[in-house]
């Protein structure tokens, strides 16, 4: 018989907004609205708790945001701030377990099965990461405690901001009863809709639908639509350690204006290509295939692959492979909204070769990192980069991708 596992979800309360009006005094108390640049077609990556009574939700667009509360304050987002924070909430919670899955940037699960009984059980260990987490942060998070990831999960949403909730499995049918089904994470809107057509609007409802309906309508989702009915989750907590090596590398960006300048464009494409550079080298990948993504005004979207022999980890042939691509669609007329590029069929470990046998560029490129690294992204850049509109540090950013890229070193 499979032994009863204890699962938390500790998820941090409205996280970049937070960060934000701690390192900012002046931001606190005060509607504050988290994204890309405030001057750029920018989304609410994040809406501070005063924000949220007027209606404002991740996504929305700042134009949107604003006229629902004009005093809103836009703040530019910074992903490396939110990264770091994000590792200190990390390496609190790997205290109490090795057993430790990053959900996302403001989010993890914890594995306390084997654990809690050196800490006083879960409720304790809870109460602790919250306490040193506002403690040594000066932070809050709500977490939630199950017998599996997808009641720990619900129980974190269930008393916010700075909740505990704990779902003990003799309570799971009588709390799932009545609960929308949508309320269950993994449940989106196309699926809520096609079970309301069949008459389930609740959790409860859905658990006693037999497997065979479901998987009549929905395949092999069926399945597990009909064990998140009755609560069921078998997946298991993924330490962090065993995240596998991304497959890929990339950054997008939307322009300002639709454009149909080339030498702007281009210019945006240098940059982009500049940027997952530096994120290869950081993190010791290179990679052969080059992606490039063209976004056009009737919201067409051109994607198109180039593999080289070389692996490559340099910005600028990075940018090089993708401009070939580029260069072939130059005779569109429609104009283009937004720019991106990726790279993948990566390795790590493996140096670029080029021109420089004797190192000079690696090592160039080495030193120009570590003056970024200190002075901010592109306090040192090619020349023709120069006078390009500035870019949103947050564009293109969410808390899965970067938590993916975390390790509570």
């Amino acid at each position: 018989m499979e032994k009863q596992r204890t699962i938390l979800l500790v998820d941090m309360n409205a996280f970049f907004a937070s960060v934000e009006q701690l390192s900012n005094a002046s931001l606190r108390g005060k509607p504050v609205l988290v994204g890309g640049s405030p001057s750029q077609r920018s989304v609410v990556a994040a809406a501070s708790y005063e924000a949220r009574p007027y209606g404002i939700s991740s996504g929305m667009s700042f134009t949107e945001a604003l006229i629902l509360c004009p005093g809103a304050i836009l703040v530019e987002g910074n992903p490396l701030k939110y990264a770091d924070t994000a590792r200190r909430v990390f390496r609190i919670c790997t205290d109490y377990t090795d057993k430790m899955e990053v959900y996302s940037i403001d989010e993890c699960f914890l594995d306390v099965t084997e654990t809690q009984d050196r800490f006083g059980g879960a409720w304790k260990i809870a109460q602790a990461i919250k306490q040193r987490i506002r403690k040594e942060l000066g932070l809050t998070c709500s977490i939630g405690i199950g017998p599996n990831k997808l009641l720990s999960k619900l129980a974190a949403g269930m008393k916010k901001p700075d909740g505990l909730t704990e779902i003990k499995p003799e309570d799971v049918k009588s709390i799932l009863e009545d609960l929308p089904v949508e309320k269950l994470h993994g449940i989106g809107e196309k699926t809520r809709i096609r079970l309301a057509r069949m008459g389930i609007t609740t959790a409860g409802a859905l658990g006693r639908v037999p497997v065979e309906s479901l998987r009549q309508r929905f395949g092999i989702l069926g399945d597990l639509l009909h064990e998140m009915g009755n609560g069921i989750d078998h997946s298991p907590v993924v330490p962090y350690y065993s995240i596998p090596d991304a497959k890929s590398m990339g950054h997008s960006y939307t322009l300002s204006r639709n454009t149909r300048d080339w030498n702007v464009i281009h210019g945006h494409l240098l940059r982009l290509s500049e940027m997952v550079g530096r994120r290869l080298r950081e993190q010791n990948y290179a990679g052969r295939t080059i992606t490039l993504i063209l976004r056009y005004e009737d919201m067409y979207t051109f994607v198109r692959q180039k593999s080289i022999p070389e692996y490559l980890d340099d910005g600028y042939a990075i940018y090089k492979v993708a401009a070939s691509i580029l260069r072939q669609r130059e005779d569109d007329e429609r104009s283009i909204r937004l720019v991106g590029v990726s790279v993948s069929n990566l390795v790590k470990g493996i140096k670029q070769l080029g021109l420089f046998t004797d190192h000079r560029y690696s090592t160039l490129l080495r030193t120009l990192d570590a003056i970024n690294d200190k002075y901010g992204e592109f306090t040192i850049k090619r020349a023709s980069l120069l006078g390009l509109e500035s870019q949103p540090k947050t564009h293109g950013f969410d808390r899965t991708q970067i938590a993916h890229h975390l390790r509570p070193a």
